[in-house]
């Protein structure tokens, strides 16, 4: 897990201050791992560590903090004696007020490292280490505390995910994939009337003819295609095979994709390079609804990324 600095920027911009619960440490059964976090402000909160007794009590004492203008804090909380959860294991929250002036002090950075509550002095050798290693090499450490200090990589869109259309589908896709990790929404579509209201970190894009920005799309984005014309589509597949892609994915039906497939060999593709298409996209067994192929998008995009960092682990 990391800090999404932009996310904190926006609900600073739009409250003032807010607090950023983290959950810094777990010892045992927890119900969620540590970098998880939520912020709250006097009226809502978003994100979770957990739900339950633990997030209503970490969120009351959150707006109690804003309410003081108390400083940053640390609990230690058992779950079972403390919050009577079965859960079995410990939990340690940091508590910490953000606003512009700590935002700015942060700067550009790739890692946030910061001391405890009550923990002073310069940062630890293991902490410097952490820093230099993640501005020479990329290193993204894991969210944690070290030698008294809080160390979390900073929130980066790990995949560019472009859905091509603002219908039913399109619609589900962003509602089921915004709130993940790791994921930069780009959604086009001929006509900003097609939108509905665009989520907070979601790129927009219009289009009278969308394949003209296929030409914008990094090589390693991946792309979902299922716009209100199958003539759009067909142009978008052209135009992606010739420019590059991660994964393509289309939606349609077996005779729908017989065709594109015919279609596309006839404007000079080759079998193995159509080959690369997945249509239809999602999990057929899971059905049709454009709630349920999301889900299965989803699905295997969570997959896909957690078999990646076993690899990594593995190799690494």
């Amino acid at each position: 897990m990391s800090v999404d600095l932009q996310a904190l920027a926006r609900r600073v911009a739009a409250h003032g201050a807010v607090i950023r619960v983290v959950v810094a440490e777990i010892a045992g059964s927890a119900p969620r791992e540590a970098g998880a976090a939520m912020l709250v402000w006097a009226g809502g909160q978003e994100g979770t560590i957990g739900g339950g007794a633990l997030e209503y009590e970490a969120a009351a004492r959150a707006r109690a903090m804003l309410a003081a203008g108390t400083g940053d804090r640390v609990d230690r909380m058992p779950l079972g004696p403390r919050l009577n959860q079965c859960c079995g294991g410990a939990v340690t929250l940091l508590s910490e007020l953000w606003d512009a002036a700590r935002l700015e002090a942060v700067g550009d950075v790739t890692v946030v490292a910061r001391p405890l509550p009550g923990t002073g002095g310069d940062a630890p050798l293991a902490v410097r280490r952490i820093l230099n290693r993640a501005r020479g090499e990329g290193f993204r450490p894991v969210a944690r505390i070290v030698h008294g200090w809080m160390v979390e990589p900073v929130a980066m869109a790990e995949r560019e995910i472009w859905i091509w259309g603002a219908g039913h589908v399109g619609r589900a896709l962003v509602a089921v994939l915004g709130p993940l990790p790791g994921l930069r929404l780009t959604w086009v579509d001929t006509d900003a009337a097609r939108f509905p209201e665009v989520p907070e970190g979601v790129v927009q894009r219009v289009a009278a003819n969308p394949a003209d920005l296929v030409a914008e799309a990094p090589a390693v984005a991946e792309h979902l295609v299922l716009t209100f014309s199958h003539a759009i589509d067909l142009e978008l597949c052209h135009r992606l095979l010739g420019h590059g892609f991660r994964r393509l994915g289309l939606i349609g039906s077996a005779t729908k994709w017989a065709r594109f497939r015919s279609r596309l060999k006839a404007l000079g593709h080759g079998e193995e390079q159509i080959g690369r298409i997945r249509c239809p996209i999602g999990d057929p067994a899971l059905g049709k609804h454009p709630q349920a192929i999301a889900v299965g998008v989803a699905a295997e995009l969570i997959r896909d990324r957690a078999e990646g960092r076993t690899r990594e682990e593995r190799t690494g």
